[in-house]
């Protein structure tokens, strides 16, 4: 029998155990079956791992328009944060990555018309946003166009919570802004039924076109995954406003899509353009 000084044995040991610590990392070492001679790196040997793919898969609106009411509520994040979490979120909740990882809270920003400038409505831009996750300019944006006309004729909210209500209970009143920025969607609505703009009812209108917009954004994702998806809507003003001030016409000075009629129908309170349009 050969004899193993005690040195000699920790030193062994203490050998062993580095070896096997450096194999962990990614270090040479001997792979089952292969001789000392046909060592391989770990790191030459694990096939390559091929990082998630952005899918889109269908969602069932009814399971998500409760989580982008409560969305909007959590923590003040608003009305982005709850569409795009309820579309993204519910897909990382089903499916685990990458929709699971995505630092979710950055949606905050488009709160309030994107940091409290009242340009475009948060929620629709957290389902634009939602929406090139998946697809390309060329697909998305007739998506997001079907979304926006629908937004500008609807009369919100629709949606209502019950018992799950966070700021005020029980049914509101209904206006159709015709305008997809947060400033005339929340003034317009504020104006037609005498309610301040920094009130708890304001509030909960906008958390419930939190839920109503997710819902719609759904619908047109699962249309467009299934390969149903074809845009409906349309704007009359838009078409004759850019008959004239579109891109290669007599007077080409306007730019987007939006309905005009918000701000140039001729109130006093906005530009003229309708009855004395030069």
């Amino acid at each position: 029998m050969t004899m193993v000084s005690r040195r000699d044995a920790l030193g062994w040991l203490g050998g062993a155990a580095l070896g096997g610590l450096l194999a962990g990392v990614g270090a040479v070492a001997a792979l089952p079956g292969e001789g000392l001679a046909a060592r391989k790196t770990l790191k030459e040997k694990a096939p390559a791992l091929a990082a998630p793919a952005w899918i889109p898969h269908r969602l069932d609106a009814a399971e998500c328009a409760p989580l982008a009411y409560a969305g909007y509520w959590k923590d003040g994040l608003g009305c982005c944060y709850g569409v795009f979490e309820s579309i993204i979120g519910s897909m990382g909740r089903k499916y685990g990555a990458p929709y699971n990882q995505f630092p979710f809270t950055m949606m905050e920003v488009g709160k309030s018309g994107i940091s409290e400038w009242g340009t475009v409505c948060g929620a629709l831009l957290g389902a634009a946003s939602a929406f090139a996750l998946f697809w390309g300019r060329k697909e998305r944006d007739p998506m997001v166009t079907e979304l926006f006309r629908w937004y500008e004729k609807t009369a919100f909210p629709l949606y209502d919570p019950g018992a799950a209500a966070q700021g005020v209970a029980g049914p509101l009143p209904t206006n159709a802004c015709g305008s997809v920025l947060c400033h005339i969607s929340v003034s317009t609505w504020c104006h037609a039924h005498g309610i301040d703009a920094a009130s708890a009812k304001r509030q909960e209108r906008c958390s419930r076109i939190t839920a109503d917009v997710a819902t719609k954004a759904i619908e047109i994702l699962n249309a467009k995954v299934d390969s149903g998806f074809a845009p409906l809507l349309s704007s009359k003003s838009e078409a004759a406003c850019m008959s004239c001030h579109g891109k290669g016409k007599p007077s080409p000075i306007a730019k987007g899509r939006m309905d005009c009629t918000p701000c140039h129908s001729g109130s006093a309170h906005v530009q003229d353009k309708f009855r004395n349009h030069p």
